[in-house]
């Protein structure tokens, strides 16, 4: 098991950590098995998207921040409601499929730390098993 330390600079932001595990599994030696990402907070998560266009992680952003505001009336004490919505919607752990000390990802994918209440210090943690 490995950790990523994450600084996010922006309230909303999706950070691309796809080179960052892909060099974990390299290094890991397995040739076949699964990489399982986990999001140890309560207001971030883990996906997977296009990497190639950044307009479409802006437009991911700019549709959560429509669908899920955040000045509403929320009974959240803290008042970050909808960072803690939106990683429960989006998911903090996510499993790859490692084939030939590769991720399994298609051509445009590429895996994304979504940061819905920053800027802050973030851990991602990296798990690998296989042979």
């Amino acid at each position: 098991m490995e950790e990523i330390k994450i600084r996010s600079l922006e309230h909303f932001e999706f950070i691309d950590v796809t080179s960052k595990i892909q060099d974990i599994v390299r290094k890991s030696g397995k040739k076949e098995g699964m990489c399982y990402l986990y999001v140890p907070h309560t207001t971030a998560a883990i996906t997977i998207n296009e990497n190639a266009d950044p307009a479409v992680k802006n437009d991911i952003i700019s549709t959560f921040q429509k669908i899920v505001p955040w000045n509403w009336d929320y009974t959240h004490l803290e008042g970050n409601s909808a960072a803690h919505i939106l990683s429960t919607v989006v998911g903090v752990s996510i499993a790859i499929p490692i084939s030939k000390n590769e991720l399994v990802l298609g051509v445009w994918q590429g895996i994304y730390f979504c940061e819905f209440d920053g800027p802050r210090n973030r851990r991602l943690i990296v798990s690998i098993v296989g042979e």
